[in-house]
């Protein structure tokens, strides 16, 4: 694929910004590329990988000149930093992101962007319980949903602008769709941030009850145990800021899974066997929906044999 871009700018390069590194820079999405992250040892290292042309020490000075700013640090610096980089960019560019949480980044973008900015919030529906720019890897986006949420604008340079980025994302081989941000939320409290909610407290459960059980949990763990650790490994302050950001979504669905969950608890109480396996039977067909649509994780084999 030819260059879409003269000079893309990654501010945060842990797990997806230094992904988004490899993979456009595989594709030859872009002619040069920038990279900056606020940690001093991540930028020697991006420096050490060879992830990008320059390494910019301020974010300012990263994003001078580039029609494509990608901002991929934890989310509740992503608001915060739009703010501080507007007035420094270039004429036409393109102000995207990565968070997983879009409603109120989709307004900090539109209060701090300028008229001549390009506003226009993303989500990568992919990623692993590694971070830093060593977890990266070029692969991470194939086949994996990107989500973007552009304004309400009908104007075509505007238009052109998303249409570009989502040829971006495509290129890097994502599956590109759109969606309002605020239904994005909703959706991303079911598919995602529950999920998490739900493994990081199980996990801190068992850890409670090791002195209980003498060690018993964690020595005997199993499948479906060791997938609730992987997931509970997650960059803590990436899903700390998550929860905060996203929270009435996440309360809205938490609020429906509790019910659910004590009709659950009843059905066992009253040995209800026919609801138990309608159930399970249930569940399991969408799990089998999910590996069939090739939505099942790649598998987390990081850290090896994996080329800058």
């Amino acid at each position: 694929m030819s260059s879409l871009y003269a000079k893309v700018a990654v501010l945060g390069c842990g797990l997806i910004g230094s992904s988004v590194l490899r993979a456009a820079k595989d594709a030859g999405l872009a002619e040069a590329y920038v990279a900056y992250d606020a940690s001093e040892a991540v930028r020697a290292r991006v420096r050490d990988l060879g992830l990008a042309d320059t390494v910019a020490e301020t974010a300012t000075d990263a994003v001078a000149g580039a029609d494509l700013v990608l901002i991929a640090t934890p989310p509740a610096s992503i608001g915060p930093l739009a703010g501080k980089i507007a007035d420094h960019l270039a004429v036409g560019a393109t102000l995207t992101d990565v968070g997983s949480a879009k409603q109120v980044i989709a307004e900090a973008f539109e209060a701090a962007a300028p008229a001549h900015v390009f506003s226009i919030p993303g989500h990568p529906v992919a990623g692993t319980e590694q971070s830093g720019p060593d977890a990266g890897f070029s692969t991470l986006f194939r086949d994996r949903f990107t989500l973007l949420c552009p304004q309400e604008r009908s104007d075509a340079p505007y238009l052109a602008a998303v249409e570009k980025l989502s040829a971006f994302w495509s290129g890097m081989g994502a599956k590109v769709e759109t969606m309002d941000a605020r239904h994005h939320d909703l959706v991303l409290a079911v598919t995602s941030h529950l999920p998490h909610l739900i493994a990081y407290n199980i996990v801190g459960t068992a850890a409670d009850l090791e002195q209980v059980t003498e060690s018993e949990v964690m020595k005997f763990s199993a499948g479906g145990f060791r997938d609730f650790t992987r997931i509970a490994a997650s960059d803590p302050v990436m899903w700390r800021d998550v929860f905060l950001l996203n929270k009435d979504a996440v309360l809205e669905i938490l609020g429906r899974f509790t019910e659910d969950l004590q009709a659950l608890s009843r059905a066992i109480r009253w040995g209800e066997a026919d609801k138990l396996e309608a159930l399970f039977t249930r569940t399991r067909a969408i799990r089998l929906g999910i590996v069939a649509a090739g939505q099942e994780s790649p598998e987390p084999n990081f850290g090896r044999n994996r080329k800058p």
